[in-house]
């Protein structure tokens, strides 16, 4: 199928959807319907799905989650709606939108009795361009007038970022800003153009750096999409319209939003399974042999080799490699552990599932294994027949087709940014390492005659204690990823965290473990805050790497433990179904509480103190606090 035949196809099955009133009542289709598209189909669809009502999406599809932008600047941005509601729609979340005044920035940004600040939004969009920082400039103007007007604004952007985190809730996402030719060439004399070069080099470094001063505050960088799109506008409608950024561009920084809403929502994939043949190298093993196939010398071979050390690169920052490959297991293993092209090498992967069984099936196998669901995974596959099997009987994955031609590879595999987070952690670099030890847990479970005889020997230890400044990004990150063992699924940025350790009220936990086989890190967190006489647990999470091995009741018996040491009378805690938390509905029940409240369907517990919890007899704690 070709690009204009796939646009037209999915044009015509919203068009289609829309005349016969469905939109509303097939919402949830539309990510997959949109899963491939790209920017302009992504902005049509856009058009056609911000005539829905959110209330009525949400009367008939109750589970579905809305995401609330506000948007201000200082051009018009009538481009930015379309693509922003599409690309949100393509991540399964429903925009619910704010719309600032024209060239308002600055009175929105700064009032906190605006509009702005009533939407409480999710991200609030500070969508800046050149003119808005150069309009004041004196004519004639020199390169010192321009870095006085830069240095103003980014001292302005400080101020305004400081009062909308204190004021505002939300991400603040700001932009680095293009210098057109249009402000450059005014200067005629080389030095003085070259001065303002790197007066705006200096200003947009700034406000990459406002992103490392502020927990909540984002910059996007418009330089990489500048590169792969068309003109930054049209000059008659930057004059005439003051739209001082194009549809495309518009478009390609919707996408990149919609990158950031899905980090923010804690959809962040962890897993990438790739193919091989094709995929990883040039050749086919079965036909060719290994001597048959390359990653290197040839031209072909080059680009599949630039493809796996892309790859590697990903697995070296907590993403977790995999293979599901159409190949018999032993040739599998053996050209990854020896062939010279090959960058990848069998250590590099979690899970190698070379045999002949359909990948779809594959792919559970996977995530059965590393006890992640598959709506965690990215497949990357050359064959259009694999990738069209996974798409439809895993539509919770992310599928990347790939074609035949492997310069493109690498392009494809980044596009969408599916392994996006805020902050990388020590965790994160050894997080692979951290499941390919469960093999070593797994045979020692396999040579045992019970759990309980397995547990024994496993010689956990868990600690629990305040978190400490250094851990605050990777207990973050935990309640934005974890969402098997995630009583409220509350999802915490990092300022938020702080803002809970700053309140004495507030008692934020780590939780970390080992056993016999080496330092698991830190696996879960506990948050709670005191109310009258009682603690009131506000969530439990736990990373899946480790359930079932006591580390859950022990947590729960120390905080019940600490609560009576206090004085307090009793813990209070609620249960907040997702559609991936099922699992510990009865959790609370499990360790001693009591129905005290709520609904069947988000019951609330409490726990009156009088009966103690043990620790499982099989766990060593260590409590600080």
């Amino acid at each position: 199928m070709t690009i204009a035949t796939h646009e037209a196809t999915v044009r015509e099955r919203l068009r289609t959807l829309a005349a016969a009133g469905e939109l509303a009542a097939r919402y949830p289709e539309i990510p997959q319907i949109l899963a491939t598209a790209g920017p302009e189909e992504i902005a049509a669809a856009g058009r056609q799905l911000s005539r829905l009502k959110p209330e009525e999406v949400i009367a008939l599809h109750p589970g579905t989650d809305t995401f609330t932008v506000a948007v201000t600047g200082s051009s018009t941005l009538g481009g930015l709606l379309p693509a922003l509601t599409g690309e949100l729609a393509r991540h399964g979340l429903l925009l619910r939108p704010w719309v600032g005044d024209f060239d308002g920035w600055i009175t929105e940004l700064q009032d906190t009795d605006s509009e702005l600040y009533q939407a409480k939004a999710d991200l609030t969009l500070c969508v800046l361009d050149a003119a808005a920082v150069l309009r004041s400039l004196p004519t004639p103007w020199q390169a010192a007038d321009a870095a006085a007007a830069t240095a103003a604004t980014l001292a302005q952007l400080d101020r305004l970022a400081a009062h909308y985190l204190e004021h505002g809730t939300g991400t603040l996402v700001l932009n680095t800003v293009p210098l057109l030719r249009g402000w450059t060439h005014q200067l005629v004399d080389l030095a003085s153009r070259a001065q303002l070069g790197i007066t705006w080099r200096e200003f947009n470094a700034g406000l990459l750096k406002l992103a490392a001063k502020y927990d909540r505050v984002a910059v996007l960088d418009l330089e990489p999409l500048l590169a792969e799109s068309g003109p930054v506008n049209d000059p008659r409608l930057a004059v005439y319209a003051k739209a001082e950024y194009g549809d495309e561009l518009l478009g390609r920084y919707a996408r990149e939003v919609g990158h950031l809403a899905r980090t923010v929502k804690g959809r962040t994939k962890k897993v990438l399974v790739v193919d091989l043949d094709n995929t990883l190298w040039d050749g086919i093993l079965g036909d060719d042999g290994a001597d048959g196939i390359a990653a290197a010398v040839t031209f072909r071979g080059e680009a599949f080799g630039r493809f796996q050390q892309v790859v590697k690169q990903i697995g070296s920052q907590g993403v977790l490699l995999a293979v599901s490959s159409k190949n018999d297991q032993e040739p599998v293993v053996d050209v990854l552990t020896s062939h010279p092209d090959m960058v990848l090498r069998a250590a590099d992967f979690v899970r190698i599932n070379a045999n002949w069984q359909p990948k779809d099936a594959n792919l559970q196998d996977i995530a059965q294994r590393l006890n992640l669901g598959v709506d965690s995974f990215v497949f990357a596959d050359d064959s259009s027949f694999e990738t069209g099997l996974v798409a439809s009987s895993l539509p919770s994955v992310a599928v990347i087709r790939l074609d035949e031609e492997p310069a493109l590879h690498v392009a494809k595999l980044l596009a969408d940014n599916w392994f996006d987070v805020r902050e990388l952690t020590a965790e994160d670099r050894a997080r692979a390492g951290l499941y390919r030890s469960e093999e070593a847990r797994q045979t020692l479970l396999e040579s045992t005659g019970s759990m309980e005889e397995y547990l024994a020997q496993l010689e956990v230890v868990v600690d629990l204690s305040p978190v400490q400044e250094h851990e605050i990004a990777r207990l973050a990150q935990l309640t934005l990823r974890t969402n098997q063992f995630n009583l409220t699924t509350e999802r915490l940025q990092v300022a938020d965290v702080r803002e809970r350790l700053a309140d004495d009220s507030h008692l934020v936990l780590a939780v970390r473990t080992a056993d016999r086989f080496g330092d698991q890190g830190l696996v879960g967190g506990v948050f709670a805050h005191t109310e009258g006489d009682a603690l009131a647990i506000d969530n439990v999470i736990l990373s899946c790497r480790v359930f079932s091995r006591g580390i859950e009741q022990t947590a729960i018996a120390t905080v019940l433990a600490e609560a009576a040491r206090r004085g307090l009378r009793r813990v209070t805690a609620s249960y907040r179904p997702t559609k991936k938390n099922h699992k510990v509905r009865e959790f609370y029940p499990s360790v001693g509480f009591a129905r005290a409240g709520g609904t069947d369907e988000e019951p609330d517990f409490a726990h009156d103190l009088a009966e103690r919890l043990e620790v499982p007899g099989h766990v060593r704690v260590a409590a600080r606090f």
